[in-house]
């Protein structure tokens, strides 16, 4: 697990495409000093496993349907890519819960000064509407963030000068792919509910759906 504060930023140093996936090797800094093989690292926002550490750098192995499901498929050496270790136990849970298992891609469509920040909006796939919430967590490219403002196919994010200089938001244009993992705690409740686990009005817990829904959920 992780909490979408990033420690570094990295390069990719290496991209192969193979036929079952990829292999992404990362030239860092700060990452290498402490991790082993085995070790989870959030690449982007990718929860993936180390398969090699050596001096300022580590690679990975990167599943087909990972490539499917975030912006590595555009990935190329040169990229910069924003990079988080695991929350060790008893660590500060400084973002929100972020378990680097990206929903989807979605796109900047804007940037725009706000004082010494920026405000930046992004497209998302329509798949994830409903898990989207306005002053809700959202991870983009692993960074926790608050749903500043939604709209039907979009949403945007308040990005203060220290966030937009130690992350790779910096390097997006409009229209680049940022990968994009919504609250897990929405995709619990759906799934509570889609079992039928949700009590009956009836019942005297307070736990229904109305109830749910007059507390914002």
């Amino acid at each position: 697990m992780f909490t979408g504060i990033i420690e570094e930023v990295g390069i990719i140093r290496d991209m192969r495409f193979i036929s079952q996936g990829a292999t992404i090797a990362v030239a860092s800094k700060e990452i290498p000093a402490d991790a082993k093989i085995g070790d989870s690292i959030a690449v982007n926002g990718v929860c993936l496993t180390a398969t090699s550490v050596g001096a300022g750098s580590f690679a990975c192995d990167v599943s087909a349907e990972t490539l499917r499901r975030s912006n590595f498929q555009k990935a190329k050496p040169g990229t910069k890519v924003n990079l988080e270790r695991a929350l060790p136990v008893g660590g500060r849970l400084g973002g929100h819960y972020v378990l680097g298992h990206v929903d989807g891609v979605g796109q900047l469509a804007s940037q725009i000064a706000s004082g010494e920040g920026f405000v930046m909006s992004f497209h998302f796939p329509k798949e994830l509407d409903r898990y989207i919430v306005f002053k809700g967590s959202i991870a983009i490219n692993g960074i926790s963030l608050t749903i500043a403002s939604l709209e039907s196919s979009s949403f945007s994010v308040a990005v203060i000068p220290h966030t937009f200089a130690s992350t790779n938001l910096r390097e997006l244009s409009v229209g680049d792919s940022v990968n994009l993992e919504t609250d897990i705690l929405g995709k619990y409740f759906e799934r509570f509910f889609q079992l039928g686990l949700a009590p009956q009005e009836k019942s005297s817990s307070r736990l229904t759906s109305d109830y749910l829904k007059s507390q914002g959920f």
